[in-house]
């Protein structure tokens, strides 16, 4: 007798008046899987019984047949621990590198100051593109930290006029957002912003470096981090638009 054959006659013993007991189903698969090793056609006959009484069928990873009664079952030794995985090395980012003199803003974040300094860029395929604005942080100890790195994605960074602006790019300002800044290269003695019809002025410090570079930022008391300007110009020592 196969064991199809078995499995039918299964369920023409247990079939009972409301319908087949499964439970007695199962324990007669078990008995036979016991008895011999599964094979596939069995699997399949096994399936689809399951389907069709509606039994709920879980993949499992198939495992080594069970040994004849009486044999010991081979069970995995305690005494030799699989290895424990070695942690990778966590990265490490390397300091800032500012050329030039570090720009105090005079803005505070308890015993950290609001700074920004130029920093070497390297863009592929932009070989005019060299230099880099961030705002970060110094600590006590001189320590720097950036925290938003602005620079040009095409053309020059030394031509006339405005560069890339940088925006704090959180909804909710903090007490450590990102003030509102950038440079401008030229003579400007001014630059001042628009937001809502209003007028609102940046600080200015020259780059040690190069005093053409102009580097700005507005105070958060007057200009909300992360509120986008509508407008932006910068005048020179005369008053004259530039």
């Amino acid at each position: 007798m196969t064991e199809m054959d078995e499995l039918r006659r299964a369920m023409r013993v247990t079939e009972r008046a409301d319908g087949l007991d499964i439970a007695d189903i199962m324990r007669r698969g078990r008995r036979l899987r016991r008895r011999r090793r599964i094979g596939a056609g069995v699997a399949a006959a096994v399936a689809t019984i399951a389907v069709a009484v509606g039994v709920d069928a879980v993949a499992t990873r198939p495992g080594p047949p069970y040994p004849p009664a009486g044999e010991p079952v081979a069970t995995a030794s305690a005494a030799t621990p699989p290895p424990s995985p070695t942690a990778a090395p966590t990265p490490t980012e390397p300091p800032p590198r500012p050329l030039g003199t570090v720009v105090d803003s005079g803005i505070r974040y308890g015993s950290d100051e609001r700074v920004f300094f130029v920093v070497p860029v390297d863009v592929p395929g932009l070989p005019r593109v060299t230099i880099g604005l961030v705002a970060g942080r110094r600590a006590p100890d001189g320590r720097l930290t950036s925290d938003f790195l602005v620079n040009d994605v095409y053309g020059s960074d030394r031509r006339a006029g405005f560069h890339e602006i940088g925006y704090d790019q959180q909804r909710v300002p903090t007490d450590t957002s990102v003030p509102t800044f950038g440079y401008f290269v030229g003579p400007a003695a001014r630059i001042v912003g628009t937001v809502d019809g209003r007028q609102v002025e940046a600080k200015l410090a020259r780059w040690s470096e190069d005093p053409q570079v102009v580097i700005f930022w507005f105070d958060p008391k007057t200009l909300t981090p992360g509120t986008p300007l509508d407008g932006i110009t910068a005048r020179d020592p005369q008053g004259h638009r530039l």
